[in-house]
C-alpha cells in the first residue's frame, strides 16, 4: 500500500472517533451522494442511485409476486382533499410544503407536495370500488415525497427522499391484517436475504404509531453506534380513512360496508442502514447481492504483455456470468486503486499480475475481511456464487452478532438509564402501557419505544419506571 491510498483512507473520520462524521465522509467519498444549494434536497449520484435500484429491483418482484400493481399518483394534492382525515393531517401539518402560485397566478386552491399518498389512494378508490368483486385492490407506488425537515442527514432524513408506498383495500379486517403482516415479511426477508441486515420486527406502541393507523409495525435496525433506525413500517388502518373519504361497496349480502385498509412503505433510509451496519474505516462495505459492482478486477503492471487481455477476457466471462464486474484499468497506483475498490465497499477484488499469469493464476481478495485466496483463471466463475454467498453469510452474522451483544434486559428504572447512557443498543423492559412513563424515559434519556417484540419475554410483573402492573415487553433504544 503507497501513500496515495493511505491519503484516501486518512480522509475518512474514524468510526469510533465520530460515528457522524465518518457517516457523511463515506457518503462524500464513496461517491453515494451530493449535496444541492436547497438545503435538504441531495443528489443521488450513479453508485447511490445504483444501490437503491438494487433495492427496487428486488422488492418489486416480490410485490409482484404477492399480486401488487405499480400505480402513480400526482405529486399534489389540493389543501381540502388533504384535510380530510383529520388525525392524518395532524400529524402531517408540521411539515408540509405547499404550492401557492402557479406560473404567475395565485392559486384559488392551495397545493400540497405529497408527504405520503394516503389522501391521493383513497380519493381514487372511491371513485373506483363499486362492489366485492372490485376487491382487492393492491396497489404500490414508487416515487421520491417532500417533508420539510428541520434536520436533515443524507439517506436518514431529508426534506426529499425516494421510496415505495403500497396502498391496500379490502372487503375483510382479516384479510386487511393479513396483507399488513405479509408485507413486514417481505421487508423482513429483504433485510435477511438482501441487505444482510438482521431487522427486529414487532408493533409500535400508540405513540409512535403512524397518523391515522389503528396499528403500525416495523423493521428496526441496530447500526454500529448502538443507535436503532426505523427502517420500514406496514400500517392497518381499519376503516377510519375509508369512512373519511366514503369508500365502500356492496358486498355478496347485498349490503353497504366500508373497506378495510393498509399502506406500507421503506425508503432510501435502508441505504443509510446499509453504511451504518456494515461500514468501517476504509469506507463502505456492501452486501454482496445490493452492490452495484460484485467485482472489480484490477491488472497489477497492466503493461506487461497479458496481462490487461487476461483481465478483460475474466471481466467479459463473469459479465456473461451475470455478475455485476468492473474492469480497473485507470493508470492509477495499485494501492490507490485497492483503496478505491476498498472505499466503494466492493465484495470481491480480483488481482491479475504478470507473476499470477504464468501460474495461470490470480487473486481473489475479499472486502468484509481482507482474506486473500489464490485461484485458477479457469475456477474463477465457478467459484464466484459460493465466494458471493458466503461474504453475504459473514456481514449477516456480524450484524447479527452486534444486535445479540447489544441487546440487554433492565429490570429497574436506574439499570435501564445506565445502560442507554453507557453502552446504548437495544434495551428490553417491561412496560404498563402508559403513555406518561414512555415519554418519562424520553425525556429522561433521549430514548424511545422501537417496538413491541412479537415474540414477548416476561422479566417482571412492574414497570419499572412508575411501578404499576406490567403486561407487554418493548425494545427502547435511543434512534435516528
Amino acid at each position: 500500500m503507497g501513500n496515495n491510498n493511505d491519503k484516501l483512507v486518512k480522509s475518512i473520520t474514524s468510526r469510533d472517533t465520530d460515528f457522524a462524521q465518518w457517516y457523511t465522509d463515506v457518503c462524500k467519498k464513496a461517491e453515494l451522494m451530493d449535496y444541492t444549494d436547497a438545503k435538504g434536497f441531495i443528489i443521488y449520484r450513479p453508485y447511490g442511485y445504483a444501490i437503491w435500484e438494487n433495492i427496487q429491483q428486488y422488492m418489486d418482484k416480490e410485490f409482484k409476486k404477492t399480486g401488487h400493481e405499480n400505480v402513480y399518483m400526482p405529486l399534489l394534492i389540493p389543501e381540502s382533499l388533504f384535510m380530510k382525515e383529520a388525525e392524518h393531517v395532524e400529524g402531517f401539518a408540521p411539515e408540509t410544503a405547499i404550492v401557492t402560485i402557479g406560473g404567475k397566478e395565485e392559486l384559488s386552491e392551495r397545493l400540497i407536495i405529497r408527504p405520503t399518498s394516503e389522501v391521493l389512494f383513497c380519493d381514487h378508490y372511491s371513485k373506483v370500488v363499486e362492489s366485492y368483486r372490485d376487491l382487492p385492490k393492491k396497489y404500490n407506488q414508487w416515487c421520491s415525497v417532500v417533508r420539510w425537515e428541520k434536520t436533515t442527514r443524507p439517506f436518514l432524513r431529508g426534506s426529499e427522499f425516494l421510496w415505495q408506498e403500497g396502498h391496500t383495500i379490502h372487503a375483510t379486517e382479516q384479510e386487511a391484517r393479513d396483507e399488513v403482516l405479509g408485507m413486514l415479511e417481505i421487508y423482513r426477508k429483504t433485510g435477511s436475504d438482501l441487505l444482510a441486515i438482521p431487522f427486529v420486527t414487532g408493533r409500535k406502541t400508540d405513540k409512535e404509531k403512524f397518523a391515522g393507523a389503528e396499528e403500525t409495525y416495523t423493521i428496526e435496525a441496530l447500526m454500529h453506534d448502538g443507535k436503532a433506525l426505523q427502517s420500514g413500517t406496514t400500517h392497518y388502518f381499519g376503516t377510519g380513512f375509508a369512512e373519511a373519504f366514503h369508500i365502500t361497496f356492496l358486498d355478496k349480502d347485498n349490503t353497504l360496508k366500508p373497506v378495510h385498509q393498509t399502506s406500507w412503505g421503506v425508503s432510501t433510509r435502508l441505504i443509510g442502514a446499509i453504511i451504518m451496519v456494515h461500514g468501517d474505516d476504509s469506507g463502505l462495505v456492501l452486501p454482496p447481492y445490493v452492490a452495484p459492482t460484485q467485482i472489480i478486477v484490477t491488472p497489477i503492471q497492466q503493461n506487461k504483455e497479458g496481462v490487461m487481455e487476461a483481465s478483460q477476457a475474466l471481466v467479459s466471462e463473469l459479465q456473461n456470468a451475470g455478475y455485476r464486474v468492473k474492469l480497473d484499468d485507470s493508470d492509477k497506483s495499485p494501492g490507490w486503486k485497492f483503496a478505491e475498490a476498498e472505499m466503494k465497499g466492493i465484495p470481491l477484488r480480483i488481482e491479475i499480475g504478470p507473476r499470477d499469469l504464468e501460474q495461470g493464476e490470480c487473486v481473489i481478495v475479499r472486502r468484509v475481511d481482507r482474506e486473500k485466496t489464490k485461484l485458477k483463471l479457469t475456477e474463477v466463475a465457478m467459484q464466484i456464487p459460493k465466494m458471493l454467498q458466503e461474504i453475504h453469510e459473514i456481514m449477516l452474522e456480524n450484524a447479527r452478532k452486534n444486535v445479540e451483544e447489544n441487546t440487554r434486559v433492565a429490570k429497574s428504572y436506574d439499570e435501564f438509564q445506565s445502560i442507554i447512557q453507557e453502552k446504548a443498543g437495544y434495551v428490553r423492559m417491561m412496560w404498563c402501557g402508559d403513555r406518561a412513563c414512555e415519554d418519562k424515559i424520553k425525556e429522561d434519556t433521549a430514548a424511545s419505544a422501537r417496538c413491541i417484540p412479537f415474540q414477548q419475554q416476561h422479566h417482571s410483573d412492574t414497570c419499572p419506571v412508575c411501578g404499576k402492573k406490567a403486561t407487554t415487553e418493548v425494545y427502547f433504544a435511543k434512534a435516528y
